[in-house]
C-alpha cells in the first residue's frame, strides 16, 4: 500500500488518544517501525492495514478517500437527533445520520461528518456506527433500551442531553432539525425503504461504499 497515508493515520491515532507505543504493540511491530509508517518512510502492507483497521475502526475505502472523519462531530450528530426524538431505534438512527451527511453533501459538496457509508441490507451505514454507539453507551452519553420485540432503542442520558454540540454549526443544526422533524414517529421500515430508492444505494453493490457524488442526481424533494 502507498506511503501517502501516514498523516491520515497519525491524525486518526491522535484523535483517539492512542500513543505510538500502543499502536506498535497492536500491529505487532516495533515503535520505530510504526513511527516510520506515520512519517511515510515505511510501506503499509495489507496485513498491517488489516490490524490497523481493527484498532482505529476505519475501512480501506475511508483510508483511500483521504477525508478524515470527524468522530466528535458524528457523536454530536447522534445526540442532536436524540433531542428531536428521545427514543430512536438503532437502525433508524443510522439512516438519519446518513440523511444528514448526504443532504449536507447535496448542498455543499462535502459531508457533515466526513464518514463513508457502506451498502448493507438495512440501507447505508458507516463502518464506525456500531462502535461509536457502544462507546457512547460505555461513556454514559446514551442508554440502550431492549424492547420485547427485539428492537434496540437509543435514548440520551442526562449528561448526553446536556452535552454541548460545539462541532455542529447553526445551518447544520437546522438541517438535522428538518430531517428529525420529517421522520419523527415514523417506522424504521419506512425510512429503510426510502433509502433503498435512492441512487447511492441502487448503484452500489452489496457491502460496497455508496457514492456521495451520485446523490447530487436526486430530486431535491427526495433527498431525505
Amino acid at each position: 500500500m502507498s506511503k501517502k497515508y501516514g498523516h491520515f493515520i497519525k491524525t486518526l491515532r491522535t484523535g483517539r488518544g492512542f500513543p505510538q507505543s500502543f499502536m506498535a504493540e497492536k500491529l505487532s511491530i516495533s515503535r520505530p517501525s510504526y513511527i516510520a509508517i506515520e512519517q511515510g518512510k515505511k510501506e503499509l502492507t495489507l496485513s498491517t492495514f488489516e490490524k490497523l483497521s481493527d484498532v482505529l475502526g476505519i475501512s480501506f475505502e475511508e483510508l483511500e478517500s483521504g477525508e478524515i472523519p470527524n468522530y466528535t462531530k458524528y457523536r454530536q450528530m447522534i445526540l442532536a437527533f436524540l433531542r428531536h426524538e428521545e427514543k430512536i431505534p438503532k437502525t433508524k438512527l443510522a439512516k438519519l445520520l446518513y440523511f444528514a451527511d448526504f443532504s449536507w453533501y447535496y448542498y455543499h459538496l462535502k459531508s457533515m461528518s466526513g464518514m463513508q457509508y457502506r451498502k448493507i441490507h438495512f440501507g447505508p451505514v458507516t463502518d464506525a456506527y456500531f462502535r461509536v454507539i457502544d462507546e457512547m453507551y460505555d461513556g454514559g452519553e446514551i442508554d440502550i433500551i431492549h424492547t420485547d420485540d427485539g428492537a434496540m432503542l437509543i435514548t440520551p442520558t442526562r449528561s448526553g442531553a446536556k452535552a454541548t454540540l460545539s462541532e455542529i454549526n447553526k445551518e447544520e443544526g437546522e438541517l438535522i432539525g428538518k430531517i428529525g422533524k420529517k421522520w419523527k414517529g415514523k417506522k424504521t421500515a419506512d425510512i429503510v425503504e426510502f433509502t433503498h430508492t435512492q441512487f447511492p444505494y441502487l448503484y452500489a453493490r452489496e457491502n460496497e461504499i455508496v457514492s456521495y457524488g451520485l446523490f447530487t442526481q436526486e430530486n431535491p424533494d427526495e433527498i431525505y
